[in-house]
């Protein structure tokens, strides 16, 4: 068994209202030195392969399906072992 993790973000070039927001109210809280925010999300999916390769596979297969717009986003994954 495998357990995918997996991090989606906004690609740099796309604007980030809520990480701005964030990032905003940080500032406000005293928290001078936060100089950016994005804010994405995590998935993580288990996974019943017969072995890593194959586990990487399945989790691109994923992201290029379904999980990720390429258009706006980007991802990046981890795959342990359970």
């Amino acid at each position: 068994m495998f357990i995918a993790r997996i991090n989606v973000t906004l690609k740099e070039s796309v604007l980030d209202p809520q990480g701005n927001t964030v990032k905003s109210t940080l500032q406000e809280l005293g928290e001078k030195s936060v100089q950016d925010v994005r804010v994405g999300k995590y998935i993580e999916v288990k996974l019943d392969s017969p072995d890593l390769e194959t586990a990487k596979k399945t989790v691109a297969n994923l992201c290029e399906k379904l999980l990720v717009n390429h258009v706006i986003e980007t991802y990046r994954s981890e795959i342990v072992t359970e």
